[in-house]
Protein backbone atom coordinates (compact mmCIF):
# COMPACT_ATOMS: atom_id res chain seq x y z
CA UNK A 1 0.00 0.00 0.00
CA UNK A 2 1.26 3.63 -0.92
CA UNK A 3 2.08 5.69 2.05
CA UNK A 4 -0.81 7.78 2.85
CA UNK A 5 0.99 11.36 3.48
CA UNK A 6 2.10 11.35 -0.39
CA UNK A 7 -1.11 10.50 -1.61
CA UNK A 8 -2.47 13.23 0.59
CA UNK A 9 -0.09 16.15 -0.32
CA UNK A 10 -0.72 15.54 -3.90
CA UNK A 11 -4.66 15.75 -3.40
CA UNK A 12 -3.87 18.92 -1.92
CA UNK A 13 -1.39 20.07 -4.90
CA UNK A 14 -4.24 19.13 -7.07
CA UNK A 15 -7.13 20.96 -5.55
CA UNK A 16 -5.26 23.97 -5.58
CA UNK A 17 -4.26 23.85 -9.10
CA UNK A 18 -7.98 23.26 -9.90
CA UNK A 19 -9.53 26.30 -7.33
CA UNK A 20 -6.91 28.49 -9.81
CA UNK A 21 -8.67 27.01 -12.98
CA UNK A 22 -12.05 27.23 -11.92
CA UNK A 23 -14.11 29.99 -12.39
CA UNK A 24 -15.28 32.04 -9.51
CA UNK A 25 -19.23 33.06 -9.44
CA UNK A 26 -20.21 36.73 -10.04
CA UNK A 27 -20.86 39.29 -7.13
CA UNK A 28 -23.10 41.65 -6.51
CA UNK A 29 -21.43 44.51 -9.27
CA UNK A 30 -18.60 43.26 -11.63
CA UNK A 31 -16.75 44.89 -14.48
CA UNK A 32 -13.84 44.26 -16.64
CA UNK A 33 -10.51 45.87 -16.74
CA UNK A 34 -8.02 43.82 -19.06
CA UNK A 35 -8.52 39.99 -18.21
CA UNK A 36 -9.41 41.15 -14.47
CA UNK A 37 -12.97 40.58 -13.76
CA UNK A 38 -13.45 43.38 -11.08
CA UNK A 39 -16.07 41.90 -8.25
CA UNK A 40 -17.38 44.41 -6.29
CA UNK A 41 -18.74 43.76 -2.74
CA UNK A 42 -22.23 45.80 -2.97
CA UNK A 43 -24.62 46.84 -5.89
CA UNK A 44 -24.38 50.74 -4.36
CA UNK A 45 -20.82 51.03 -6.87
CA UNK A 46 -21.63 52.55 -10.71
CA UNK A 47 -19.46 51.88 -13.81
CA UNK A 48 -17.40 55.25 -14.76
CA UNK A 49 -16.57 53.22 -17.88
CA UNK A 50 -12.86 52.34 -19.39
CA UNK A 51 -10.12 53.05 -20.97
CA UNK A 52 -7.11 51.38 -23.05
CA UNK A 53 -3.01 52.70 -22.30
CA UNK A 54 -0.20 51.11 -22.66
CA UNK A 55 2.94 50.73 -20.80
CA UNK A 56 6.57 50.99 -21.67
CA UNK A 57 8.65 47.73 -20.83
CA UNK A 58 12.05 46.43 -20.71
CA UNK A 59 13.64 45.32 -22.58
CA UNK A 60 12.74 47.91 -25.25
CA UNK A 61 10.74 48.51 -27.74
CA UNK A 62 8.35 46.13 -25.54
CA UNK A 63 4.89 47.70 -24.47
CA UNK A 64 2.17 45.93 -22.49
CA UNK A 65 -1.25 46.73 -23.70
CA UNK A 66 -3.32 47.60 -20.72
CA UNK A 67 -7.18 48.49 -19.76
CA UNK A 68 -8.57 50.47 -16.97
CA UNK A 69 -11.52 50.64 -15.25
CA UNK A 70 -13.05 52.91 -12.91
CA UNK A 71 -15.59 52.24 -10.94
CA UNK A 72 -17.44 54.54 -7.65
CA UNK A 73 -19.44 54.42 -5.01
CA UNK A 74 -22.14 56.81 -3.85
CA UNK A 75 -23.55 57.51 -0.23
CA UNK A 76 -27.30 58.09 0.66
CA UNK A 77 -27.13 61.35 -0.44
CA UNK A 78 -25.43 60.81 -4.20
CA UNK A 79 -22.02 61.77 -2.40
CA UNK A 80 -19.13 59.98 -3.84
CA UNK A 81 -17.75 58.10 -0.64
CA UNK A 82 -14.80 55.94 -2.91
CA UNK A 83 -13.49 56.03 -6.55
CA UNK A 84 -11.27 52.94 -7.74
CA UNK A 85 -9.06 52.49 -11.01
CA UNK A 86 -7.83 48.97 -11.83
CA UNK A 87 -5.29 48.52 -14.24
CA UNK A 88 -4.53 45.38 -16.12
CA UNK A 89 -2.95 44.05 -18.31
CA UNK A 90 -4.96 42.89 -21.54
CA UNK A 91 -3.90 39.32 -22.85
CA UNK A 92 -2.93 36.20 -20.77
CA UNK A 93 -0.25 34.63 -22.73
CA UNK A 94 3.38 34.72 -21.49
CA UNK A 95 5.35 37.15 -22.46
CA UNK A 96 9.73 37.34 -22.84
CA UNK A 97 11.09 38.11 -19.51
CA UNK A 98 10.25 41.46 -18.54
CA UNK A 99 12.06 44.26 -16.49
CA UNK A 100 10.72 46.71 -14.03
CA UNK A 101 11.60 49.71 -13.18
CA UNK A 102 9.61 51.71 -11.36
CA UNK A 103 10.51 52.09 -7.47
CA UNK A 104 8.80 51.16 -4.62
CA UNK A 105 10.65 53.53 -2.16
CA UNK A 106 10.44 54.89 1.02
CA UNK A 107 8.17 58.56 1.67
CA UNK A 108 7.76 60.27 4.56
CA UNK A 109 3.79 60.54 5.57
CA UNK A 110 3.05 57.47 3.62
CA UNK A 111 3.08 53.40 4.92
CA UNK A 112 5.20 51.67 2.13
CA UNK A 113 5.33 47.82 1.81
CA UNK A 114 8.08 46.80 -0.95
CA UNK A 115 7.14 42.95 -0.47
CA UNK A 116 9.44 42.44 -4.16
CA UNK A 117 12.64 44.23 -2.34
CA UNK A 118 13.25 46.19 -5.25
CA UNK A 119 13.71 43.39 -7.34
CA UNK A 120 14.33 44.11 -11.45
CA UNK A 121 11.67 41.13 -12.50
CA UNK A 122 8.89 41.76 -10.08
CA UNK A 123 6.61 44.45 -8.62
CA UNK A 124 5.04 43.90 -5.39
CA UNK A 125 4.65 47.61 -3.74
CA UNK A 126 1.94 48.57 -1.52
CA UNK A 127 1.26 52.68 -0.55
CA UNK A 128 -1.22 53.51 1.41
CA UNK A 129 -1.81 57.69 2.47
CA UNK A 130 -4.02 58.00 5.16
CA UNK A 131 -4.32 61.96 4.79
CA UNK A 132 -4.17 62.06 1.28
CA UNK A 133 -6.50 64.97 1.21
CA UNK A 134 -4.35 67.61 3.44
CA UNK A 135 -2.63 70.38 2.67
CA UNK A 136 0.78 69.54 1.06
CA UNK A 137 -1.18 68.56 -1.95
CA UNK A 138 0.16 64.86 -1.95
CA UNK A 139 -2.59 63.41 -4.79
CA UNK A 140 -1.59 66.63 -6.99
CA UNK A 141 2.32 65.21 -6.75
CA UNK A 142 2.36 61.70 -6.84
CA UNK A 143 -0.28 61.14 -9.23
CA UNK A 144 -1.63 64.24 -11.32
CA UNK A 145 -2.93 62.44 -13.87
CA UNK A 146 -5.28 60.78 -11.72
CA UNK A 147 -6.33 64.28 -10.03
CA UNK A 148 -6.82 65.53 -13.36
CA UNK A 149 -9.37 62.41 -14.31
CA UNK A 150 -11.11 62.61 -11.04
CA UNK A 151 -11.79 66.40 -11.98
CA UNK A 152 -13.16 66.02 -15.54
CA UNK A 153 -15.35 63.19 -14.45
CA UNK A 154 -17.06 65.15 -11.59
CA UNK A 155 -16.11 62.43 -9.24
CA UNK A 156 -14.27 64.25 -6.60
CA UNK A 157 -14.56 63.63 -2.88
CA UNK A 158 -15.59 66.23 -0.71
CA UNK A 159 -14.94 64.56 2.81
CA UNK A 160 -11.60 63.36 4.06
CA UNK A 161 -10.10 60.71 2.04
CA UNK A 162 -7.04 57.83 1.90
CA UNK A 163 -5.26 57.01 -0.76
CA UNK A 164 -4.42 53.50 -1.86
CA UNK A 165 -1.82 52.05 -4.74
CA UNK A 166 -0.98 48.92 -4.89
CA UNK A 167 1.33 47.53 -8.24
CA UNK A 168 1.89 43.98 -9.10
CA UNK A 169 3.60 42.68 -12.10
CA UNK A 170 5.50 39.65 -12.91
CA UNK A 171 8.50 38.89 -14.72
CA UNK A 172 5.76 36.88 -17.00
CA UNK A 173 4.34 40.47 -17.87
CA UNK A 174 1.15 40.42 -15.21
CA UNK A 175 0.33 43.61 -14.41
CA UNK A 176 -1.88 44.99 -12.21
CA UNK A 177 -2.52 48.53 -10.44
CA UNK A 178 -4.97 49.94 -7.80
CA UNK A 179 -5.37 52.99 -7.24
CA UNK A 180 -8.67 53.82 -4.77
CA UNK A 181 -9.60 57.06 -2.89
CA UNK A 182 -11.68 56.39 -0.12
CA UNK A 183 -13.69 58.49 2.71
CA UNK A 184 -12.11 58.33 5.89
CA UNK A 185 -15.08 57.25 7.60
CA UNK A 186 -15.60 53.92 5.59
CA UNK A 187 -11.77 52.88 7.06
CA UNK A 188 -11.84 53.66 10.78
CA UNK A 189 -13.57 52.98 13.53
CA UNK A 190 -15.40 55.41 15.99
CA UNK A 191 -12.81 57.43 18.15
CA UNK A 192 -14.82 57.05 21.29
CA UNK A 193 -12.43 56.82 23.86
CA UNK A 194 -8.56 56.61 23.74
CA UNK A 195 -8.04 53.02 22.77
CA UNK A 196 -10.16 53.43 19.83
CA UNK A 197 -8.42 56.71 18.48
CA UNK A 198 -5.50 54.94 18.88
CA UNK A 199 -6.54 51.75 16.96
CA UNK A 200 -8.55 54.30 14.08
CA UNK A 201 -5.70 53.46 11.86
CA UNK A 202 -5.58 49.89 11.81
CA UNK A 203 -8.65 49.10 9.91
CA UNK A 204 -7.63 51.24 7.22
CA UNK A 205 -3.96 50.00 7.04
CA UNK A 206 -6.03 46.01 6.84
CA UNK A 207 -7.81 46.98 4.30
CA UNK A 208 -5.44 47.82 2.06
CA UNK A 209 -3.52 44.69 2.77
CA UNK A 210 -6.98 42.76 1.86
CA UNK A 211 -6.85 44.90 -1.55
CA UNK A 212 -3.21 44.17 -2.07
CA UNK A 213 -4.04 40.63 -1.82
CA UNK A 214 -6.90 40.40 -3.64
CA UNK A 215 -5.27 42.02 -6.53
CA UNK A 216 -2.32 39.49 -6.00
CA UNK A 217 -3.92 36.68 -6.10
CA UNK A 218 -6.36 37.69 -9.40
CA UNK A 219 -3.22 37.35 -11.76
CA UNK A 220 -3.35 34.17 -10.95
CA UNK A 221 -7.09 33.28 -11.27
CA UNK A 222 -7.63 32.02 -14.86
CA UNK A 223 -10.62 33.92 -15.44
CA UNK A 224 -8.64 37.20 -13.17
CA UNK A 225 -11.06 37.05 -10.55
CA UNK A 226 -10.84 40.17 -8.04
CA UNK A 227 -12.51 40.35 -4.92
CA UNK A 228 -12.44 43.79 -3.85
CA UNK A 229 -12.84 43.54 -0.04
CA UNK A 230 -16.12 45.62 1.98
CA UNK A 231 -14.87 48.55 3.47
CA UNK A 232 -14.74 48.19 7.72
CA UNK A 233 -17.40 50.73 8.27
CA UNK A 234 -21.02 50.77 6.68
CA UNK A 235 -21.76 53.86 4.69
CA UNK A 236 -22.49 56.98 6.29
CA UNK A 237 -26.05 58.18 6.53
Amino acid sequence: MRPLLPRLLAAAAALAVLSACAPMPAGPAEFSAGRTRVVLPSSAWEDLGSFDDALAALPPPASLPLQTRAVALRGARNEVLAVMLVQSHQRSDPRDRTLWTASCAQEQGLWVRDAAAGSPVRVDCLRFKRWAHSSDRFLDKANPGLVRWIGERGVALTQPYSHVNYRYATEGGAYIEVNALVDLRLLKLPAGNTPDYLRAGLPAEAWSQQMARAARVSVGMLDGFLAVPPFPAALPQ
